[in-house]
């Protein structure tokens, strides 16, 4: 381990903690001052992704996370909602036992996370990753949503409560708008 602002191999430990199957630890260079912070993790056995194409890849936890994010990206999730999404899947896969795991496996589990997660990220990574070829698959998704309860919210308050929210949609449908014959 060296020091990333001095390259300085001289370092103690200020602080260690247990975090999320790790530990976190922060770190002083003996030379620069600098402070960081690293975080351990235990490498569980070697786990291949075997995609479509026949090819097969070690499994890669960050690239899981990066379409997860992109999928999510401006939704109103919860600090941590995606890592913990991340975390179980490959708690998930690990503990199936295999060496080897279809990465339609992987993209099923994803879907089914954010299907109950949040409906515009689920149809956002659905799009990619089902490879919809025209609006009328993409139609079809959205359909089998609308016709599940929407997730709850997770980190969004409701400017209206539920009664009064009905109560004004039920008034638009009663009222025709203004210029519209």
């Amino acid at each position: 381990m060296e020091c990333p602002y001095c390259g300085n191999q001289e370092l103690k430990v200020i602080d260690s903690r247990d975090v999320d199957k790790g530990i976190r630890r922060r770190r002083q260079c003996l030379k620069c001052g600098a402070r960081f912070t690293t975080y351990e993790r235990m490498q569980s056995a070697s786990l291949f992704v075997i995609k479509k194409d026949e090819r097969r890849e070690e499994f890669n936890r960050d690239k899981l996370l990066t379409g997860i994010r992109k999928a999510c990206e401006k939704r109103p999730l919860a600090s941590g909602t995606i890592e913990k999404v991340v975390d179980e899947i490959e708690a998930e896969l690990y503990r199936s036992g295999k060496v080897e795991v279809l990465s339609t496996v992987i993209g099923d589990m994803v879907m089914d996370r954010l299907r109950g997660l949040d409906h515009i990220a689920y149809i956002r990574f659905a799009s990619v990753y089902r490879e919809f070829a025209d609006i009328t698959a993409l139609k079809r998704a959205v359909d089998d949503l609308v016709s599940e309860p929407a997730p709850p919210p997770t980190s969004q308050l409701s400017l209206l409560d539920t009664d009064k929210l009905a109560e004004l949609n039920g008034s638009r449908k009663a009222r025709p708008r203004a210029g519209v014959r």
